[in-house]
This record gives structure tokens, C-alpha cells and sequence, in this order.
């Protein structure tokens, strides 16, 4: 729900090509797509405004919420993003949590910054790692990996509804029909990943096609691609070898950071006042959490609130509730990491200045 979830989602390139880039001038084409990103993402939330304006308007609201809860949503966030720092860590193959915690929450904040910032957030992000020390190759395919369980979890949820809903418990033919395409995405994602996981067909064949369209596309101005299918396939086998070692803990990890998020979510909304029923709370916070993962928006800012709060409603909860938890909810989740994310790119700056400098020359704030 929250932009941590979306700076994994965009896979950072090979060890130099931030380098390249560097050297390549705006171009026509793309300040053409900078400019679609913001205007697809302004008209969403324009469309959005009536609901988004509702959500903002419950601001002085949140001086009535029962503190002892707000404390609690705090904590449960806290440790989501300790759990997510910590899937971090299996992924990457490393002990070390200073980087990963500092490289986490900077690209997490460009993430939810930028429009289209998910590629800029896990490009900072794999650049301040290498600095730190770790292998770029594992960096790669830790963070392909991580992208890979988050989609998966969260296209998931729906199915821990289920016993609710055979049990009787009346849904909203909204919350159902969101609930039945998380269901079915999760199981296509379940299916493909299997697949590609045990045969090399897939890959070699998307290698292979990609490097073609990019080698007929940039002919004449850059030097043609080569061995992609190779990389591919090493990059799978790497994937393979993270989920295959360690997949009880990373399995615990992953459920713990979207269980405490969604535990923030219910303890904002019980400092309303409001009792709703869990298993339709989750469902909700299920299907706000498929939408954001079209990224329309910067960590789905605009859409997440206008969804979740409508959601919410659906489920049964009192609509004024529902719009002063859902901005309860978002400001410990998705602004409070933002703001933290400048303050951990500085210590990390201090502490591995010099690395940052050799490894990244066209570093944010050179």
C-alpha cells in the first residue's frame, strides 16, 4: 500500500549503466514521456479529487483520535518496515542493516516522490548498496526477487478473506469482484513464476526478443546488445537460489511487513471509534492494495486514499471513520518514510562518501 512497496518494482540496471545515462541529454522524446507521466498521473487524480478532498478535509479530525491506538499504528508500521528491511537482507545475502536501511528508505522516498520514480528510486537504491559493499549482480536479482514476493503476497490477500466470506459474511459486490481479481492475478503470477523458475524456453525467448527490438531500435546510436539471454537465465538461476534457501524466512518476513501494515490500518481505524469486521477491512485494504499497483501516481498517492477509503465504506465502516483513518493510515505509511528518506541518504553520504563518489558519479546532490 505504502511506496516501499513500489521501490522494488522497477529493476535497476547493470553495474555502469547509471553511468551511461548520465551521459545522454534530455531528449525530445523524453521530456515527451516525463510529460505523459505527470499528465496521466494529474488527471487520475483529478478524477479522484472529490473522494481525495474528503479524505484531506477530515485533517482536524485527527487531533479526536485515541492516542493509545495512533501509538500502536505506529508501532505496527515500525515494524513492517523492519520486516521489509529485513526480507531486504535475505535477498541481498548480507548481515549488514545500515546500508539496507538507508538505501531502503532513500529509494523508497524518490519512489514516492517522482512521477514514474519507481525506476529512479531502485536505481539510487542499487547504487548506494554497491557503495556499501554489496556484489551488484546479487543486488540485482535480491531486489528482482523481493519485487517478485511483494507482487505475489499482495495479489494473495484476497485468498486469506475467503473462509469469511464461505462462512456468510455478507460482501459488497465491489470488495468481491476486487477480491476475485486479486485471486486470479495471483494465480496467473503463481503459474508464470513457476514456469519460469524450471524452464529456460521463457526467458531465452523474451532475451532474445527484447535484445532484437533494442539492438533494431538503437542501431545507430548505441552499441548493439548482446548475450541477453545469458544475463536472464543468471539472473532467474540467482532468484532461484534466494527463494530456495531460505523461504520459510523470507516467507515469514513478507507476511509480517503486510500483517503489521495492515495492522496500522485496523488500529487507525479503531482510534475512530470504528469496529469493523477484520476479514472485510482486509479485503479492502486487499483490493486498494491491487490498485496501487498500477503505478498511475507517485507511491499511488491520490489513488490509494480516494480507494481505500471508499473500500473501507464498503466494508461497513462509517464513512466519516473511514476518511480520517484512511489519512491516519497514510500519513504513518506513506508520508512519515518519505520524510525519513533525506535524513538517511545524508548519513548514509557520511558514511560511505567516498565509495558514493567512485561508485556513482552522477549521484542526487553531487
Amino acid at each position: 500500500m505504502h511506496s516501499k512497496e513500489t521501490a522494488g518494482t522497477q529493476k535497476p540496471g547493470r553495474p555502469g549503466s547509471a553511468d551511461r545515462a548520465g551521459h545522454h541529454p534530455l531528449t525530445r522524446k523524453l521530456l515527451l514521456r516525463h510529460a505523459v507521466v505527470v499528465a496521466v498521473g494529474g488527471l487520475v487524480i483529478y478524477l479522484l479529487l472529490p473522494k481525495l478532498t474528503r479524505v484531506l478535509a477530515s485533517w482536524p479530525r485527527l487531533a479526536g483520535l485515541a492516542p493509545a491506538w495512533m501509538v500502536l499504528a505506529l508501532a505496527a508500521e515500525v515494524a513492517s518496515f523492519t520486516c521489509y528491511f529485513g526480507l531486504q537482507r535475505v535477498a541481498l545475502r548480507t548481515s549488514a542493516w545500515f546500508g539496507v536501511v538507508t538505501a531502503g528508505l532513500t529509494g523508497n522516498a524518490v519512489s514516492g516522490i517522482l512521477p514514474g520514480g519507481s525506476a529512479a528510486g531502485a536505481t539510487l537504491q542499487f547504487e548506494m548498496l554497491s557503495a556499501a559493499g554489496l556484489d551488484p549482480d546479487s543486488t540485482v536479482s535480491g531486489l528482482a526477487a523481493i519485487s517478485l514476493i511483494n507482487t505475489a503476497a499482495l495479489l494473495a490477500l484476497p485468498l486469506l478473506a475467503l473462509p469469511a466470506m464461505l462462512a456468510g459474511i455478507a460482501v459488497s459486490p465491489g470488495l468481491l469482484h476486487a477480491g476475485l481479481i486479486g485471486i486470479a492475478g495471483f494465480v496467473l503470477l503463481a503459474a508464470a513464476g513457476a514456469v519460469i523458475l524450471n524452464a529456460d524456453w521463457p526467458l531465452r525467448g523474451l532475451a532474445r526478443a527484447v535484445q532484437s527490438l533494442h539492438n533494431h531500435v538503437f542501431a545507430r546510436r548505441r552499441q548493439p546488445v548482446t548475450g541477453l539471454d545469458k544475463r536472464f537465465l543468471a539472473d532467474r538461476d540467482s532468484v532461484r537460489e534466494v527463494l530456495g534457501r531460505q523461504w520459510r524466512q523470507a516467507l515469514l518476513l513478507t507476511t509480517g511487513r503486510i500483517g503489521f501494515d495492515f495492522g496500522c490500518l485496523l488500529a487507525a481505524l479503531r482510534a475512530t471509534g470504528a469496529h469493523p469486521q477484520p476479514s472485510l477491512a482486509l479485503l479492502a485494504y486487499a483490493a486498494a492494495n491491487i490498485v496501487a499497483l498500477i503505478p498511475l501516481t507517485p507511491g499511488g498517492l491520490g489513488i490509494v486514499e480516494a480507494s481505500l477509503a471508499s473500500l473501507l465504506v464498503l466494508a461497513g465502516v462509517p464513512s466519516s471513520s473511514a476518511f480520517v483513518a484512511t489519512l491516519a493510515y497514510r500519513l504513518i505509511s506513506y508520508w512519515l518514510p518519505l520524510v525519513a528518506g533525506g535524513p538517511a541518504y545524508l548519513i548514509f553520504r557520511h558514511r560511505y562518501g567516498a565509495a558514493w563518489r567512485r561508485s556513482s558519479p552522477h549521484q542526487i546532490g553531487k
